[in-house]
C-alpha cells in the first residue's frame, strides 16, 4: 500500500497562527522521514480551518524543505482563482519541486458559501467556472499560444512560461464520492480522490471506476497505475490503547465540531451522535495493532493508497508527532511490499 498525509488541523485563534504554520512544515518533514509518500494540503479561508490558508504559497515552502515526498492538493478551489494566474503558479510549484506536485480540483460546497462571499462571489455557477478554468489550464501546460472565450473567462496567451516539469501536463485529480463520478473519472482516465467513504461501498465504488476504465479503452498500464493511485481519505489516530485513542479523538472532533459548521455539523443532530458517525465512517483509531488490522480491511476491500489525516482540533504538535511516529513505525511497515 501507499500512505499519503493530509493536513486539515485548524489554528484555534489567530494568536496561534504562526506556530501553527511552522508546525505544519515541521510534520510534513516528519511524514516524509516517515516513509510517507505524499503530503496533500487544503484550500480554506477564513476560519482557520487550513490555517496557511494560501495552499499554493504554502506549497512553495513545503517544497524548499523537502525532497522526495510528493506535494498534492485536495483540493484547489478553482472558483476562487484565474486559471492563467493558477496554471502559472502550479507550473512554477513543479520547477521548484523538481515534478513532485499533484493537483487534485474541486468547485467548493455549499457548506462553505462564507468563503465564495468572501471572495465576491456565489456558489451557484462554481461548477461552470471550474470546467472553464479546467479546460484553460489544460491548454496552457500543453503549450504554445491560448485564445479562450468563455462565459466566464476570455483570455489570449501567448506562451506558457515556466512549463511544468512533468510531461505531457501535471496530473489533475477529482474529488468524487458517489458511483456515477467514479464510472466517469474512469471513463476519463483521471485519478481520484475520496472521502468518508463507508468500508461497505468502498468495493463497489472502486468496481465503478475499474468498469470506466473498460469503457475508456485504457490499456493494462494505465489502468494499473490509475487503481493504485485512487486514493482514500481516512482519520487517522494512533495512541497507546483502543480506549485512549477513542477518549482523546472524540474530545477533538468535538473541538473541531465547535469551531466549525461541517456537513456533519448540524446542530439537530447532538454532540455525540454526530461523532459517532464520523468515527464509524471516516476513521481509523486505536492502538498499533487494531489501526493494522483497520487498514488491513480497507486493503482487503481494493484501496491501495490512503491518505492519512493526524491532526484535528487544538491538538498539539506533539501530540500530532506521537500518532503519527506510531502510526508510521508500528502500522505502515505491515503494508510495505
Amino acid at each position: 500500500m501507499r500512505f499519503g498525509w493530509l493536513t486539515l488541523s485548524l489554528s484555534p485563534s489567530p494568536e496561534e497562527d504562526a506556530d501553527r504554520i511552522d508546525q505544519q512544515i515541521e510534520q510534513v518533514r516528519f511524514a516524509e522521514r516517515l516513509g510517507f509518500g505524499d503530503v496533500w494540503l487544503t484550500e480554506h479561508y477564513f476560519t482557520g480551518e487550513s490555517v496557511y490558508n494560501d495552499a499554493l504559497l504554502f506549497a512553495s515552502a513545503v517544497a524548499m524543505r523537502t525532497e522526495r515526498i510528493r506535494i498534492g492538493f485536495a483540493v484547489v478551489q478553482l472558483p476562487f482563482h484565474h486559471p492563467v494566474r493558477l496554471a502559472v503558479q502550479l507550473a512554477l510549484l513543479d520547477n521548484l519541486s523538481r515534478g513532485r506536485i499533484d493537483v487534485g480540483v474541486g468547485k467548493g460546497t455549499i457548506y462553505n458559501e462564507y468563503e465564495f462571499v468572501g471572495h465576491g462571489l456565489r456558489s451557484g455557477d462554481s461548477r461552470e467556472r471550474m470546467e472553464e478554468a479546467i479546460d484553460i489550464i489544460g491548454r496552457l501546460w500543453g503549450g504554445g499560444p491560448v485564445t479562450y472565450n468563455g462565459k466566464h473567462f476570455q483570455v489570449q496567451v501567448p506562451e506558457l512560461r515556466p512549463c511544468p516539469v512533468q510531461r505531457p501536463h501535471l496530473p489533475l485529480w477529482r474529488g468524487v464520492i458517489s458511483p456515477a463520478s467514479f464510472s466517469e473519472c474512469g471513463r476519463l482516465g483521471v485519478p481520484i480522490l475520496t472521502a468518508r467513504l463507508p468500508v461497505a461501498r468502498i468495493k463497489e465504488r472502486w468496481a465503478a471506476y475499474a468498469a470506466g476504465l473498460d469503457a475508456g479503452g485504457h490499456d493494462a498500464a494505465i489502468r494499473a497505475r490509475l487503481l493504485a493511485q485512487s486514493a482514500l481519505w481516512r482519520n487517522v489516530y494512533v495512541a497507546e490503547s483502543n480506549a485512549q485513542a477513542e477518549d482523546e479523538l472524540s474530545a477533538l472532533l468535538l473541538q473541531t465540531r465547535a469551531h466549525m459548521m461541517n456537513p456533519w455539523a448540524d446542530p439537530v443532530v447532538g454532540g455525540d451522535e454526530a461523532v459517532k458517525f464520523v468515527l464509524a465512517t471516516g476513521s481509523l483509531y486505536g492502538s498499533p495493532a487494531r489501526v493494522r488490522d483497520q487498514v488491513a480491511e480497507l486493503r482487503d476491500a481494493g484501496v491501495q493508497h490512503l491518505l492519512c489525516q493526524t491532526g484535528f482540533g487544538d491538538m498539539s504538535h506533539d501530540q500530532n508527532l506521537a500518532s503519527m511516529r506510531r502510526f508510521g513505525e508500528e502500522v505502515m511497515p505491515a503494508f510495505r511490499t
